[in-house]
């Protein structure tokens, strides 16, 4: 069996590839090399497995070419347009840098501005108060005069009177009785003389009276301007700051009380306006300028706690918002775990900022963050940076918001150089892009 089909493959090699012989001849002798079928199929089946394989490994590296270049080309695109979206970004970045900036700048004049208001308030009240107490003595003075007046005017006429009653019934006048007469008459002309004198002085005080009066209306006019003005501003400057406050989730109330209690010293600009009243109630114009007071306190105290709490921006610099805060997948192990906090990137060295006053309660490496800093501010607040570089603070010193605290690096469990930024609340994580968002309009 073995041997017809032996005889059958030589027959069909023998039909496609007949026995040859290589003759290789030389200069004394000739000699030649046989090919048999079965070498010569082993040499075609070897010639045409290279040449499919040299025609595969062209196409391949030719689709290759042709594919990376089109990779490279949309990497190229989406390249260039990932820049042009980060320029976008830091372009609307400084756009709200600048505002921020111009925003603060208002604030500023507005605080100012409210200063010099109190101020005038303060001297249009005294002069207020003066003028009632002057308008109080006029009215004083005219009524005694007045009174002094009618007596007059009565002894006058009891004189005149007592001489008609005389001359009845002498009938004629004797020496004695013309003396008589004579000192009656002149004192009836002093009389006469006074009441004229205290006509025109009671005349006198009506027109100052009414010319102060006049006065005091133009001076509550104003007063009421100042008011207004002042009452504008205070909303205008308290709204912001009360609405940052809530947006972030912090109880208002709360805050100022606690700063209140942290900032209890009596005295200077803001003390409410205390005159005396002699039992009575306090003039509306006094208890109006108190509620304006009570609010430019209350602006103050906004001040003071948006200065403790983490509202500013840790990265001052270019960077790249790579992932934001809550569960996301794990680089390293392609899980999903909570990220606690939000991520900056840039690069390494760029200069990290406190976001708020506080006390360094860390500065070191830590497993995983590598290098960090944590500040505690008011209110249970902390907030952490880690990955550093370089860290500029030491344990237990007290910052100022924009205090440089370090550099951003690629320390601890990272894939590139960025700052890792938290906020926490009595040991719990928030997202830090809330007070940063809260703020965006105010600072």
């Amino acid at each position: 069996m073995r041997t017809r089909l032996a005889i059958r493959m030589h027959a069909l090699l023998e039909r496609h590839f007949p026995e040859r012989r290589l003759f290789l001849r030389s200069d004394t002798d000739t000699r030649f090399i046989r090919l048999k079928p079965g070498t010569q199929l082993i040499a075609f089946a070897g010639g045409a497995a290279v040449v499919a394989w040299a025609i595969i490994a062209t196409a391949i590296l030719l689709m290759d070419s042709i594919g990376s270049g089109n990779y490279r080309d949309q990497a190229m695109r989406d390249q260039t347009i990932y820049q042009d979206r980060l320029n976008a970004m830091a372009e609307d970045r400084d756009a709200r840098a600048e505002e921020a900036l111009a925003a603060q700048d208002r604030f500023t004049s507005a605080l100012d501005q409210i200063s010099v208001m109190q101020s005038q308030l303060l001297a249009s009240e005294t002069r207020l108060r003066e003028l009632e107490t002057g308008i109080g003595v006029i009215q004083t003075t005219l009524r005694k005069t007045v009174k002094e007046r009618d007596t007059a005017r009565a002894e006058a006429s009891q004189m005149k009177q007592t001489m008609a009653e005389a001359g009845a019934g002498t009938g004629g006048m004797g020496g004695q009785d013309s003396a008589t007469m004579s000192f009656l008459t002149a004192a009836l002309a002093d009389t006469a003389v006074e009441r004229d004198t205290i006509s025109s002085d009671a005349q006198d005080a009506l027109l100052a009276a009414d010319e102060m009066a006049t006065e005091l209306a133009l001076m509550r006019d104003q007063n009421d301007a100042i008011f207004r003005q002042l009452e504008e501003a205070m909303t205008v400057s308290i709204a912001p700051l009360d609405k940052m406050f809530r947006n972030a989730g912090m109880n208002t109330d709360s805050i100022i009380e606690q700063v209140r209690r942290g900032y209890s010293g009596q005295g200077g600009p803001l003390t409410p306006i205390s005159l005396s009243t002699m039992g009575e109630e306090p003039s509306p114009d006094a208890s109006r300028a108190n509620r304006i007071l009570n609010q430019l306190d209350r602006l103050n105290l906004y001040r003071i706690a948006a200065e403790k709490a983490p509202f500013a921006n840790p990265v001052h610099n270019n960077y790249r918002f790579t992932s934001n805060f809550g569960y996301r997948r794990d680089p390293k192990t392609g899980g999903r775990r909570m990220h606690a906090g939000v991520d900056f990137a840039g690069p390494v060295g760029t200069p990290l900022y406190a976001t708020a006053d506080g006390v360094v309660i860390h500065a070191g490496w830590s497993s995983g963050y590598g290098r960090l800093v944590k500040i505690q501010h008011e209110f249970g607040i902390e907030t952490r940076y880690a990955h550093m570089s370089k860290i500029r603070v030491q344990k237990g010193q007290r910052v100022s918001r924009g205090d440089r605290i370090g550099d951003m690096g690629a320390s601890g469990r990272v894939t590139g150089p960025h700052l890792h930024y938290e906020v926490r609340i009595g040991g719990k994580a928030i997202n830090p892009m809330t007070y940063i968002k809260a703020a965006r309009d105010v600072f």
